[in-house]
């Protein structure tokens, strides 16, 4: 296998509002739509999408949900032969509200999510030992996804980490990986402090640096994104579109950073393939689902 992906998967249940409701407050939503999520996942779906070989190390429950997880992550052509089904753990589930413009408040049960452990990465020994790159997230336990990291990193391939869900982190964490992919308030509770414009954006990726991670990429949403690295400290433009749902957009640029770098490609331009990832997936419903393909991909960089 060429990436690998230690994470969650979850299934979603996304409304879509005319605008996100107040606390307290009940509204009538336009649509709804039940679907394939998680951050494991979905990131899983786009590295597929895109065309890189994957191999999945998560967990679902045995219920209508995994089995519905089950069908979706078939339906993209991902083996489910490391997916660990627990019959002590419910499959994750996210709520998610999505406003008009695309803005959105999620609430996660992590149920099995939660429950990934060393054993799960031992099973998947075989395939973190072939990874050209892993993808991770803190959505399963972080002990697990270490684990993972040092047997990918012992073979020479690259780590990256998305700091999502938003937490602090040991610099020892920021050590084990190659290359850490947050949006601003992710870098604000890294830092202490949150990045504001492109300029403070790569302040913030410096700094990230200099506490041990070899490249620091800090995603700036329309503002663009900052990278510092290895011969590299730039700020790259955002690409225009108009977006309708935002959900998985970062999990959407994970997936085709990873793809980009397993193709060969260098950094700066595995991040402007990355970013067209991100943007094209805003333009469409859902998490997974909303993952371009790699003709989509190659059509508006073409047009770009």
């Amino acid at each position: 296998m060429t990436i690998a992906v230690v994470g969650s998967i979850n299934m979603d249940v996304t409304a879509y509002m005319y605008r996100l409701p107040k606390p307290g407050e009940t509204l009538h939503g336009k649509d709804y739509i039940v679907g394939l999520g998680g951050k494991g996942a979905n990131q899983a779906v786009a590295a597929r999408k895109l065309g890189s070989e994957v191999a999945f190390i998560g967990r679902i429950g045995a219920d209508d949900f995994g089995k519905g997880a089950e069908r979706a992550l078939a339906a993209h052509g991902l083996d489910l032969s490391l997916i660990h089904k627990d019959h002590d753990g419910a499959t994750g589930i996210a709520i998610i509200n999505v406003g008009e413009g695309g803005e959105n408040y999620i609430s996660v049960i992590a149920g099995s999510n939660f429950r990934v452990d060393a054993s799960d990465v031992e099973k998947g020994r075989a395939a973190l030992e072939q990874a050209k790159v892993l993808l991770l997230q803190l959505e399963v336990p972080l002990e697990a996804s270490l684990a993972a990291a040092a047997i990918v990193r012992e073979r020479g391939g690259t780590v990256i980490l998305d700091p999502a869900p938003a937490k602090d982190l040991d610099v020892s964490v920021l050590r084990a990986v190659d290359i850490i992919t947050p949006n601003e308030s992710e870098a604000g509770l890294l830092l202490g402090w949150q990045p504001q414009t492109p300029a403070e954006g790569l302040r913030a990726a410096k700094e990230l640096r200099a506490r041990g991670v070899k490249t620091a990429v800090v995603k700036l949403g329309g503002k663009g994104l900052a990278v510092a690295g290895e011969g590299i400290e730039k700020i790259l433009p955002a690409f225009k579109v108009t977006p309708i749902d935002t959900v998985a957009a970062g999990d959407s640029f994970n997936g085709g950073l990873a793809h980009a770098l397993e193709q060969g490609q260098g950094i700066e331009m595995a991040l402007r393939y990355a970013a067209a990832c991100g943007a094209l997936s805003t333009t469409k419903k859902g998490a997974a689902e909303a993952a371009p393909t790699s003709t989509e991909v190659e059509a508006f960089l073409s047009r770009a």
